[in-house]
């Protein structure tokens, strides 16, 4: 694996376009390292504990929890059918808690809180630990847990993830490296997002060979408490907690307008309509989404008066909400 490039001596104020709209990942050491929830895992998990508790009410989270033979991997059953883990209710005190009671266990059950919303579930928290984003829209979560992994997968935001205790591996792949992969079901999946079917502690290379190519463009680091990484839309990325005790704060935005629909659904269209007609029809169509979609510019509907352009003019809320109307009437036709 290779190195992913750093950067040193970032303050949470200190991030500027060249960071936020990067298209490489980004190692941002100690950016979060003032953060008071940092400098209370640095002192104890249980100061780190019950710095959390001051911001919590009763709101229940969503807590993953696996047994302890699962080795912290969430992941699916053998044959695919249902997963390793169960999912939860349950008050994020009481998760405390229980990592606390197993901290010393040599093969803990897997316990994970993953991907909560700040501003809902621990209110106040922002005020004392947050980064700026220069007024980005970001949706900010927190994760938190023992000993975990989560495969590889990607997502369609840009993220920034800070390290606020315990430690973390992260392995990243460029977008190019799909198909080397061995991603699972686009439609069955652990936590939402497809992922690779690839156990990173042990890869049967017999079963996925072409993961040998892929790890020749890995890039990876381990983070630290007050450590960030950024890591670019559709970045492939395993994250694997290292202690007993971990918390992550995320940030994701989108570097597109809100109105626009997730990529995802054009995917899950084509799967539908387009992947299984006949070859040469296969041909045509990409034709048509190379010139349409992907090869777009401004000479694609100069020939149509700007009036007349509709959906190949340039679009804004209104002509989305237009676009999207006309779609769900064929649909459900």
């Amino acid at each position: 694996m290779l190195p992913i490039a750093e950067l040193h001596g970032l303050t949470p104020g200190d991030l500027t376009d060249r960071i936020l709209k990067s298209t490489q990942p980004l190692v941002l050491r100690g950016l979060a390292a003032q953060w008071p929830m940092v400098r209370a895992a640095l002192a104890s998990q249980q100061e780190a504990s019950s710095y959390l508790r001051r911001f919590y009410g009763d709101m229940p989270v969503i807590a993953l929890l696996g047994k302890p033979d699962i080795g912290g991997r969430f992941f699916y059953n053998d044959d695919l059918s249902g997963f390793n883990f169960q999912p939860a209710r349950v008050r994020l005190d009481g998760v405390l808690a229980e990592l606390a009671i197993h901290r010393d266990d040599v093969q803990p059950p897997a316990l994970y809180v993953g991907s909560t919303t700040i501003d809902t579930c621990l209110p106040g928290f922002r005020d004392e630990n947050d980064l700026d984003l220069h007024g980005r829209d970001a949706l900010a979560s927190i994760w938190i847990g023992n000993r975990t992994r989560i495969a590889a997968h990607y997502d369609l935001p840009d993220n920034i993830a800070c390290v606020a205790a315990g430690r973390r591996r992260f392995t990243l792949f460029p977008p190019e490296q799909l198909a080397n992969l061995y991603v699972g079901p686009l439609d069955f999946t652990p936590a939402g997002q497809a992922i690779s079917l690839v156990d990173f502690h042990a890869p049967d290379f017999e079963r996925f060979p072409k993961f040998a190519e892929a790890q020749r463009f890995g890039q990876e680091a381990e983070l630290g408490p007050g450590d960030a990484i950024f890591i670019p839309s559709m970045w492939w990325h395993h994250v694997e907690a290292l202690e007993p005790f971990n918390v992550l704060v995320n940030y994701w935005w989108r570097q597109s307008p809100d109105y626009m629909d997730t990529p995802t659904n054009a995917l899950m269209l084509a799967i539908m309509t387009v992947r299984d007609l006949p070859s040469e029809q296969r041909k045509a169509w990409a034709g048509l989404f190379d010139h349409y979609v992907f090869g777009q510019d401004a000479q694609t509907a100069a020939h149509i008066p700007p009036a007349a352009q509709r959906m190949l003019a340039p679009l804004d809320e209104d002509g989305t909400r237009a676009i999207r109307a006309q779609l769900l009437k064929r649909m459900n036709r």
